[in-house]
């Protein structure tokens, strides 16, 4: 039997809204995403998937949270 260790958090995303003017695209989202570790995003049209993608590359800036990308934010 294979065992699998997952190792320390890559990605991390704490506390993210996003708006544009009165929608909230992103509301308190937050993840971590380790070593080794395969995560989807899912959900519905207008959900934020896009946003939240646009957010960890830097597309978008969240209005508050934070991104943190091995230790950087």
């Amino acid at each position: 039997m294979e065992t699998h260790t997952i190792g320390d958090v890559v990605l991390k995303a704490d506390d993210v809204t996003v708006t544009f003017g009165a929608v909230k695209a992103l509301t308190g989202v937050s993840f971590e995403a380790k070593e080794q570790e395969i995560l989807a995003i899912i959900g519905p049209n207008g959900a934020g998937k896009t946003t939240m993608l646009n957010v960890i590359n830097g597309f978008y800036h969240p209005d508050s949270g934070s991104i943190t990308f091995k230790g950087q934010t």
